[in-house]
């Protein structure tokens, strides 16, 4: 990785922790709050690509080990990375990866702009709602004790939501691919 890479990773991880500013929104029936920073993900993957965009989230998992409170609610520690959230957490990890990949494999500089918003689209909700919430969704039953069939019936009130995540990020990554194009710049 070149500084280049290295500083995009940096700049979206403190675009992570400004979206963790964003007051979350807690659901009684699931101890997982509704955050902004799950947006990131498909920020981070669209806009910066799969590597960069991963070690954007391994560096916030860093600074939340480390105990910074970094996370929506201004939660950090050890304890975060062993509690509910936890399997989220590490999902947005490997969903960016996956968002990023995908967007790296379905979005051109030469298709129509329709193209290029369903393209990140779709690699936003692959990655940063369907492989975030396959690790996220497990790790909460397990952690809270909770059945999965009530987890993944709970999980069903982040949905609209995330879909809503998914459409600004792919307008977001379309409007930056415009001006600056970072994804065709692989790492």
């Amino acid at each position: 990785m070149t500084t280049k890479d290295l500083v995009l990773s940096a700049l979206f991880t403190a675009i992570i922790v400004v979206l963790g500013l964003i007051p979350p929104v807690t659901l009684g029936f699931i101890p997982v709050p509704i955050t902004a920073q799950s947006m990131g993900v498909m920020l981070a993957g669209c806009i910066i690509g799969a590597r960069r965009g991963a070690l954007a989230y391994v560096l916030l998992v860093v600074l939340v080990a480390i105990g910074l409170p970094v996370l929506s609610g201004g939660r950090g520690g050890l304890g975060v990375l062993m509690g509910p959230t936890a399997g989220y957490i590490l999902g947005w990890i490997i969903g960016t990866f996956v968002t990023g990949l995908i967007a790296e494999r379905l979005v051109r500089e030469n298709q129509s702009a329709a193209r290029q918003v369903a393209g990140f689209l779709a690699a936003s909700l692959i990655g940063g709602v369907v492989v975030v919430y396959a690790i996220g969704i497990p790790w909460v039953s397990f952690a809270a004790g909770t059945p999965l069939d009530k987890v993944l019936l709970g999980s069903l009130a982040f949905i609209p939501g995330d879909i809503l995540k998914a459409a600004i990020a792919s307008l977001a990554a379309r409007a930056v691919m415009v001006g600056y194009p970072l994804l065709t710049q692989r790492a």
